[in-house]
């Protein structure tokens, strides 16, 4: 609020002053309520960035798992060729 602005009031006395304080609380609500509502679109795209996040995260442990799986399965298999080629070759 420029100092012009507060002087045109100020010259009505408590009655502008009041007036003064009154724009400039209502200046500084809409300032809050606008930082509010950037803060709240800025959480809920954090939001669904997280979820994306967590679903990938999801995804990549479940490839994991299954790797393994197939790991301990061929390990299982290399093991059981080994005991039939000891088998055969006894």
């Amino acid at each position: 609020m420029s100092p012009e602005i507060v002087e045109h009031f100020t010259q009505f006395g408590v009655a502008g002053l009041m007036g003064v304080l009154w724009v400039w609380e209502r200046l500084m609500s809409r300032r809050r309520e606008r930082q509010l509502s950037e803060t709240h679109e800025r959480l809920m795209a954090q939001r669904e960035q997280l979820s994306a996040l967590l679903d990938l995260v999801k995804h990549n442990t479940q490839a994991v798992e299954r790797f393994e799986q197939t790991q301990v399965r061929l390990i299982e298999l290399i093991d059981r060729m080994v005991r039939e080629i000891k088998k055969s070759a006894a």
